[in-house]
């Protein structure tokens, strides 16, 4: 375990560098785990408004006393400034938001309160890719599927016609929605279903985020073969699909 350092002031929005609505002294670390979706919103928020940050990383089967103390609930991401510390992904975005401008929420607060409803709904998403991948038997499998799908139809009615979900600036929502969209680059290859076949919309925002630098760079460059390897251990229906050359050895 140890601390990388990150300096990512060409993020795909291609921002101005941070403003600080207040002083920021101390060193920025982003406490992570390789796989979790939660930490990478919290990573491309971080690159998406230019701010110099380190990140270390956890092993969460095996989660260390210093960890513990500092994460009440015991997951990740920990957002610490100097020694003060941040748990819970939508609390660190915030943060973030309120202390390092521009704003990714929208100025009208009508506009603001639907993002963040919509950012619910990207949890809400995680929770059904979750249940899709720990299916036990083919019936449970497509039927995750077919609510994954759902979802991504009730999507399409809200995005816009690109390139992000609300237009031409990058959003909350874009940085919620960039760490689901990750998961398709395993289960495009696996999975023989194509969850974007009905929703053109969301399948181009898809696209154009997984270009982005701040996107790219949330991850290890190795992200869709470790994924695979933690779809193989779950010993569910899904893991009966995964490749021996996407296996780790």
């Amino acid at each position: 375990m140890g601390i990388q350092s990150i300096n990512q002031l060409q993020p795909g929005a291609q921002p101005e560098t941070a403003i600080q609505s207040q002083p920021i002294q101390e060193t920025i670390t982003l406490i992570s785990h390789t796989l979790c979706p939660y930490v990478q919103r919290a990573a491309i928020v971080l690159a998406e408004k230019g701010i110099e940050f380190e990140r270390e990383y956890i092993d969460l089967a095996n989660k260390p006393d210093w960890f513990l103390n500092i994460s009440p609930l015991g997951k990740t991401p920990v957002l610490l400034i100097g020694q003060q510390a941040i748990f819970e992904s939508s609390a660190i975005c915030e943060y973030l938001d309120d202390v390092f401008k521009p704003g990714l929420h929208p100025e009208d607060p009508i506009a603001r309160a639907r993002h963040r409803g919509w950012l619910e709904f990207g949890s809400a998403t995680l929770n059904a890719i979750g249940s899709y991948y720990n299916a036990k038997d083919s019936r449970q499998l497509n039927l995750q599927a077919e609510l994954i799908q759902q979802k991504f139809e009730l999507l399409e009615t809200e995005v816009s016609d690109g390139p992000f979900f609300s237009g031409q600036h990058f959003s909350m929502v874009d940085a919620v929605f960039a760490p689901v969209f990750r998961y398709f680059d395993l289960f495009d290859q696996i999975s023989g279903i194509d969850f974007f076949a009905s929703v053109p919309k969301v399948k181009q925002w898809r696209n154009h985020l997984s270009r982005c630098e701040s996107v790219q760079q949330a991850v290890a460059e190795n992200y869709t073969q470790m994924l695979a390897e933690f779809v193989l251990k779950r010993q569910s229906e899904l893991s009966k699909k995964v490749p021996n050359e996407l296996q780790l050895l």
